[in-house]
């Protein structure tokens, strides 16, 4: 509801679906149950209901604040199923994430997936939309059952797959007689079914036939005789059979044996239990989507696999090339075809490809930006750093120029961390990376607002499904991408199926950008309207200064000097919040520096005095929500407490 406060302010008719979602997400105890359909609390749904009956009808509203989308919005039939989306929504994504996430952030994210879906209207936010809802429902509808049989192929270990040549299991599940292999197995007091299988699955029984258990001389041969179901012994050298304890010579010789380090007789043996093994304890039961791979051979499962895995990359490039794509072209680009549009955003302002797409007639399908008209002003009235954008480089060539900057930082970043691997313990590890983002977005995020916030999401998106990949168990890449995020994971990211750390890291960096964009106006002209803001914000880049500098330096801090706990519990450290505090008080002074130090228009011309007094409430209220927030993870909570702190003081 606070972030909604502030965003209304340029969008007031998106107030009342926070006000309805705020109440769908209610805790269920505190709302008396009526039950209902599939299990909704209908006194609940009821209660979401009063906002819109005591609110005056959308066409009351002034025709001109109307767009076609908050029309949509206020639609009333579309309001009262906000509560049924939302649990739906939470359900669906509990399953996906199982226990990675609690349940305020469930909750939390459920709302803000679904208020992207009903407020996105700019570019940025139209193409994060598509890529999360588009691409997210196209893989659950087209791909979900196949990520589950590929995750249940992959849980089956290789010695429980059915040997080469062996006959497949009859498919009731009953068997025509036992494997002369179990009966051996059995003779020693192994259960061999019982420990190749979880519940009683045995295999078809091979032709009666001699079974040496060992070539050597001095070893007995055992023969299965199918009439009475024993096992005899033969000595190669004496010829003498030893069945059922009565030791028999070829020449008719018998004579009475004793049974001390002898084999067993079968009628004595206790009798196989289905629940039980040999030494007591209970069977693990598998999951019968387990057992449906068992009849397979190794080679069977491998080749499997890699049809699951091509299915799965087959319908994700189909996803991205056909509806993503299809539905980026009609709502975010205005009719322009994504890719070519793309190639026209980042090289467009490059002299031979300009060339190039004259020459071949390209112009329908790569747009071509046009010329700024600032390539030979000695100024320019935004600041030299936009007079460098605009004017030496390019827009484009800028971007070319952000994005170089950035595969530099990743690939230093990289090598520190390997180098460090070795050295220092995992959090100090981890913390490079919080250390690569403030290196990349806090000098370059005010150079191009929208760029950074379209990479952002499509980094976003290419994490999502890297960890779907992962988490599937998908070849070739699964195994890589586990090998690579072992060393750096902690026991929030053991919680469940899913990686969150580095995906939390990249939301808690991005999500205070989209919201600073979401309340500034927009410019461009032609193919490239609304991918351009007259002014610049401290805010932009909170959420990169409470990840990237707070969290760190307090982890940093805490972890080797914390020696005072707080009161509530949680292992969080006096010293580690100071140090919290400190860190993001002295970066917001920072990025107000670089705001002035650049030229850009900014939003207020506060004193340097009250620009350190606001600066460090925002800081003080930041640490202390992080010192608080002891169960969760903080890179997504607490960056966007600062956001409101940043944006509410107008820092």
């Amino acid at each position: 509801m606070l972030v909604t406060l502030l965003l209304s302010r340029s969008n007031p008719f998106a107030f009342l679906p926070s006000i309805i979602l705020g109440i769908a997400s209610l805790p269920k105890h505190l709302i008396p149950s009526t039950g209902g359909l599939s299990g909704a609390n209908l006194s609940h749904w009821a209660l979401t209901c009063l906002p819109i009956l005591i609110t005056n009808k959308p066409e009351s509203a002034p025709a001109p604040a109307l767009s076609a989308g908050i029309h949509a919005v206020l639609n009333r039939e579309i309001l009262v199923l906000l509560y049924p989306l939302h649990q739906a929504l939470c359900t669906t994504l509990h399953y996906l994430t199982t226990t990675s996430l609690l349940t305020a952030e469930l909750q939390l994210l459920s709302i803000s997936l679904i208020e992207l879906l009903l407020l996105a209207t700019s570019p940025q936010t139209t193409i994060l939309k598509a890529l999360l809802w588009g691409g997210g429902i196209g893989m659950l509808i087209t791909c979900g059952r196949v990520l589950v049989w590929g995750v249940a192929l992959a849980r089956v270990p290789k010695w429980r797959f059915r040997q080469a040549g062996m006959p497949i299991k009859s498919r009731s599940g009953s068997f025509r007689r036992r494997s002369p292999f179990i009966k051996i197995g059995s003779l020693f007091g192994k259960n061999v079914a019982a420990t190749e299988s979880s519940e009683d699955e045995e295999v078809h029984d091979l032709p009666p036939q001699r079974l040496k258990l060992n070539t050597r001389d001095s070893m007995p041969v055992y023969d299965m005789n199918e009439e009475n179901g024993s096992v005899s012994a033969v000595d190669p050298k004496s010829k003498v059979n030893f069945m059922n304890g009565d030791a028999k010579s070829t020449a008719e010789q018998s004579f009475s044996m004793n049974r001390r380090h002898t084999l067993p007789s079968l009628t004595s043996l206790p009798p196989r239990s289905s629940t039980r093994t040999p030494s007591g304890r209970r069977k693990r039961a598998a999951s019968s989507s387990v057992q449906a791979f068992f009849y397979l051979t190794q080679r069977q499962a491998s080749i499997r696999k890699w049809l699951y895995a091509g299915y799965v990359y087959f319908c994700v490039l189909a996803i991205i090339l056909v509806g993503i794509r299809e539905y980026v072209q009609r709502s975010a680009l205005h009719g322009n075809e994504p890719i070519g549009w793309a190639l026209g955003y980042l090289f467009g302002d490059l002299p031979w490809f300009r060339m190039q797409v004259i020459i071949y007639n390209l112009q329908r399908w790569i747009c071509i930006p046009p010329r700024s008209g600032r390539e030979h002003e000695e100024s320019c009235y935004m600041g030299w750093v936009e007079h460098l954008r605009q004017a030496s480089f390019g827009p484009a060539n800028t971007r070319l120029i952000l994005c170089g900057y950035w595969l530099a930082i990743i690939v230093v970043g990289l090598a520190i961390v390997l180098r460090l691997s070795s050295i220092y313990e995992v959090d100090t590890r981890r913390k490079v990376f919080h250390f690569m983002m403030v290196a990349m977005l806090l000098p370059a995020t005010y150079v191009d607002p929208t760029f950074a916030a379209l990479a952002l999401s499509l980094m976003l998106a290419i994490f999502l499904l890297l960890d779907l990949f992962r988490a599937s168990q998908l070849p070739p890449l699964s195994k890589h991408l586990a090998y690579f995020l072992t060393p750096y994971v902690d026991g929030r990211d053991l919680k469940g199926p899913v990686v969150i750390s580095h995906i939390f890291l990249l939301i808690g960096c991005a999500i205070p950008l989209w919201l600073s964009l979401g309340t500034l106006p927009r410019t461009g002209k032609d193919c490239l309207a609304g991918w351009e803001v007259p002014i610049r914000e401290v805010s932009m880049v909170s959420g990169v200064i409470c990840v990237g500098m707070g969290d760190a330096a307090a982890s940093l801090i805490g972890r080797r000097y914390g020696r005072r706990k707080w009161l509530w519990g949680g292992g969080k450290s006096i010293e580690g919040s100071v140090a919290f505090a400190t860190a993001v008080g002295l970066a917001l002074m920072l990025a107000k520096a670089w705001l002035r130090i650049g030229g850009w228009p900014a939003n207020n011309d506060d004193s340097w005095f009250m620009t350190i007094m606001k600066a460090g409430v925002a800081a003080g209220i930041a640490s202390l929500t992080e010192a608080v927030l002891t169960g969760g993870n903080d890179n997504v909570v607490v960056p966007v407490i600062l956001w409101l702190c940043v944006k509410g003081l107008d820092i």
